[in-house]
């Protein structure tokens, strides 16, 4: 596939079963989202600024990304 681009939201070759989104937020957070969260459709995964697809919750946090707060 390539390098994706900034407004990627889609998973990279091979990780077709890797839909939770894993976010920087704007102060630096690391933050996951799960399909059917609040903001799962509105969040655009940028791979380039350190954003990255999980295949689970637990290989999110224990990559040191946490859920969304709220």
């Amino acid at each position: 596939m390539g390098s994706a681009s900034p407004a990627s939201s889609k998973p990279t070759a091979g990780a077709a079963d890797c839909k939770i989104k894993g976010n920087i937020s704007a102060k630096g957070e690391r933050i996951y989202h799960v399909p059917g969260s609040r903001h799962y459709h509105r969040t655009v995964l940028n791979e380039a600024a350190g954003g990255r697809w999980f295949c689970s919750e637990s290989e999110a946090i224990a990559a040191g990304w946490r859920a969304p707060r709220g």
